[in-house]
């Protein structure tokens, strides 16, 4: 009787869902109802804004590291049955863990890097001559170019993906009253505790890794010239400064190499004397190994842009300006750019290439160059036995 009651609740259920609470909440999931199964949708990234992301983009950062304490060493003496005089048997403590500051190509600010690191300390030593474990190590992740500064001195730069640097090593464990057993002491009482770990002030300062920079005034349309060869996706609008952090676009080819693009932020007049963003962008151009400078062609003499550009990059580093690079003149769609385009020619001996970010006219020309800039590139770091950095 009770089996037919059942059968009949469970049949009535399904012909007469239970409707939804009261509020509009779903119920928990049910295999009965549509209505009230989960939503199983994946939830779309949230996208944050540019000046968002600036909160999230940090390129300094001071931290404090300590090593893990040692471990101190063991006391205690052997004993059991009809071994009265075992001796000593005091193990050695555990040696404290490091902090190791780790490249990680995944981390791209240092805004997950906390104030304050400290290893794992060391056990003590046990009985029976038993050592204590050592402390765990403790990794920060960092962005791939990482420069680690001590007392304004330069100790570490992290340039390729996976390269480590002990930031504070930790202490050495202590001796248990075993390691002062000698011929003259058969009963040594003496152990050294564990020793303190290494502690250092270290300033990370994070300089983008890539292979080209974008350098140019502001509204120049390096975002949009970004965008347009890679998918990067920087903010785009009409009025200057919209970049606010360095961006890097990936440019892929067919045979499968890619070459990385940096988007510096928009320099002004004066920003070697840290005028408008100052040099707060300009230490991320020092890791690009050709540049790429973007000039307005629709303003009048476009060619001193490019003449305040180099001065910039002289006045903040010499020799920056005369590294491998190439003159794009962009906003070639407006009549104006195609009158000063042969004024630019005239006036400068480097080769420029005119083109759209907007409309996507003579693209094929800069990708082309740009593979010509990369590929001497490697054979020059070949050449000189190093290996060539790669996205």
């Amino acid at each position: 009787m009770e089996t037919r009651d059942r059968r009949r609740f469970l049949s009535a259920l399904l012909l007469n869902p239970v409707p939804l609470p009261a509020g509009g909440r779903q119920a928990p999931f049910s295999t009965t109802c549509v209505r009230c199964s989960k939503n199983r949708r994946l939830r779309q990234k949230r996208v944050i804004s540019e000046r968002k992301l600036t909160r999230y983009f940090v390129d300094h950062r001071k931290v404090r590291v300590v090593g893990g304490q040692g471990g101190a060493g063991g006391h205690s003496f052997h004993s059991e049955p009809r071994k009265v005089f075992g001796g000593p048997d005091g193990g050695n403590g555990g040696d404290g863990g490091h902090v190791i500051l780790k490249a990680d190509q995944q981390v791209k600010s240092l805004s997950s890097v906390l104030p304050f690191y400290q290893g794992f300390n060391g056990e003590r030593g046990g009985r029976k001559n038993c050592y204590g474990a050592n402390g765990a190590y403790v990794y920060v992740k960092v962005p791939v170019g990482t420069l680690v500064k001590e007392d304004g001195e330069v100790v570490a730069d992290l340039t390729r993906h996976g390269e480590e640097y002990v930031a504070a090593y930790g202490g050495a464990g202590g001796k248990g009253n075993r390691f002062f057993l000698s011929n003259e002491n058969r009963a040594p009482t003496l152990f050294t505790p564990g020793e303190p770990g290494q502690e250092r002030v270290l300033h990370l300062e994070l300089k983008t890794t890539a292979h080209a920079g974008l350098v140019g005034f502001p509204n120049a349309g390096k975002s949009s010239l970004l965008r347009a060869i890679s998918n990067a996706r920087p903010a785009v609008a009409a009025y200057p400064f919209t970049t606010l952090n360095p961006h890097v676009g990936v440019v892929c080819y067919q045979d499968y190499e890619q070459v990385a693009v940096a988007d510096i932020p928009g320099l002004i007049k004066g920003a070697h004397q840290n005028r408008g963003l100052g040099m707060a962008f300009l230490r991320h151009i020092e890791r690009c190994r050709f540049l790429l400078y973007v000039v307005d062609l629709s303003v009048s003499q476009p060619w001193i842009q490019l003449q305040d550009l180099k001065y910039e990059l002289e006045q903040y580093k010499k020799g920056l300006s005369e590294r491998p690079s190439v003159v794009i003149g962009n906003k070639i769609d407006l009549t104006e750019s195609r009158l000063n385009l042969p004024l630019l020619r005239e006036q400068i001996d480097e080769r420029v290439i005119a083109l759209s970010a907007l409309t996507g006219d003579n693209l094929e020309e800069l990708f082309l160059h740009l593979r010509e800039l990369y590929n001497t590139y490697v054979k020059t770091e070949q050449s000189q036995g190093q290996s060539p950095v790669k996205w």
